[in-house]
């Protein structure tokens, strides 16, 4: 399985092309739409959350709810296109006096190296393709896969360990079915106490114009031992978690099963 979108954070709207999900499986827009108000919500989030809606459009690969086997085409149009009409416009000179280029890059985005690379002296070509409004795609296809996923009896959740220097107590999640309190948090933490620690730390981070980082555990259940592969290096499943989890624009390190704390633990153990 394999998804390719396209679409500006302030152009018309994001279209993802989703290819290999097999034919006869049930795709409900709703889902897909649940998935995306999900992606909405968390504490302390930007204002462009309360301006989209993100409605699905289902373009292609589907027929009376059932996938055709082949490319399913989602749409999600961005509600605030028409304030950015002229500045994202793809006709040449279509305006009177031009359009204010973007000179100012984002701190901790690829705005300044992209500018650079490019040699653009406007920095909006290149945060249009950075921005998190890109995450959009990836959303819907995650739904799709997940939709697949369950036909197969796997599920996948998630939950927030830490957000700043809050850190929430250890704990073992045994099922996916233990995921579901965080569903209803605020911040998705399993530990109120910290949950409340963490939104009091973004409180102070907003009233100072200030951001901060976080860490998210990704869970996958009922996987079958095996999946992937020992011998080639491109298919080692570790190897392309990493790398999917990686591409994501705000994600700074990965570690898969015990990571980085088996570094100081000895073999035999």
């Amino acid at each position: 399985m394999r998804f390719l979108d396209a679409g500006e954070s302030h152009g018309p709207g994001m279209v993802t092309v989703v290819e290999g999900l097999p034919m006869g499986l049930r795709v409900r827009r709703e889902f897909i739409q649940d998935e995306l108000a999900r992606r909405r919500r968390g504490y302390g989030r930007g204002g462009r959350m309360s301006i989209e809606r993100d409605e699905v459009e289902l373009l292609s690969g589907v027929r009376l709810g059932r996938s055709l086997g082949s490319p399913i085409a989602v749409l999600v149009r961005n509600r605030d296109f028409d304030n950015w009409r002229e500045s994202m416009s793809p006709e040449e000179c279509a305006f009177p006096g031009g359009v204010q280029p973007v000179t100012l890059p984002r701190p901790g985005h690829a705005d300044l190296a992209g500018a650079i690379k490019y040699g653009d002296e406007d920095v909006r070509d290149i945060l249009e393709r950075s921005s998190a409004r890109e995450t959009v795609g990836r959303v819907c296809a995650g739904a799709l896969a997940k939709l697949m996923l369950r036909s197969v009896d796997i599920e996948v959740g998630s939950h927030v360990l830490g957000v700043g220097r809050v850190r929430a107590a250890e704990r073992v999640v045994g099922s996916f079915t233990d995921l579901e309190p965080a569903e209803e948090d605020p911040v998705r933490c399993l530990d109120s106490k910290a949950s409340e620690a963490m939104r009091e730390e973004i409180d102070r981070a907003r009233e100072e114009g200030d951001t901060l980082g976080g860490v998210v555990e990704v869970l996958a259940f009922g996987v079958p031992c095996g999946l992937g592969s020992h011998v080639h290096w491109d298919r080692r499943l570790d190897g392309r978690l990493a790398g999917a989890l990686m591409s994501v624009q705000s994600v700074k390190g990965v570690e898969v099963g015990e990571g980085f704390a088996l570094s100081s633990v000895r073999g035999s153990e």
